[in-house]
């Protein structure tokens, strides 16, 4: 058996203390509100309605999305909006300025909760708060009245 030295006591202590300071530094992200939020963020990937047999399972149906708004999926992590009728368009939910996820629209911006960014509606560029980026881009398509990320 080996005898416990104090130097291995104190490295191990050191150790502990080290590893719960590091978890402490985590940032927790806010709840996103997933309600009814009317969202209509744009500059994403627009699409045109296809009439193919066996679409896909979309995220919804696009009568879902307002026309002039949009709805955020927080477990897909993406805004899909409706800019005008028929084209559709989708974003990250990830704030460019430092990851926290956005959680509303109002008045034509998407918030971020953390720090008050704020982005377009049409392209998604920053109108206000910290973030200098847009909103990333995603693909999406619409198959028999389903919105599909592709």
């Amino acid at each position: 058996m080996t005898e416990t030295t104090r130097r291995t006591v104190i490295a191990g202590a050191a150790g502990l203390s080290a590893t719960v300071a590091l978890a402490a530094c985590g940032e927790d992200e806010p709840d996103v509100d997933t309600g009814d939020t009317v969202t209509q963020p744009t500059g994403g990937a627009t699409t045109s309605a296809s009439t193919g047999a066996g679409a896909a399972a979309g995220i919804a149906a696009l009568a879902d999305i307002p026309v002039n708004g949009g709805k955020i999926f927080a477990a897909e992590k993406v805004v899909v909006t409706q800019p005008t009728a028929g084209q559709v368009k989708a974003f990250s939910t990830t704030c460019t300025h430092q990851g926290c996820a956005v959680s509303k629209v109002e008045n034509g911006v998407i918030i971020c909760p953390c720090h008050d960014s704020r982005f377009k509606i049409s392209d998604g560029s920053p109108t206000g708060g910290p973030a200098t980026k847009p909103l990333q881009s995603k693909t999406v398509k619409v198959e028999n009245g389903q919105v599909v990320l592709s």
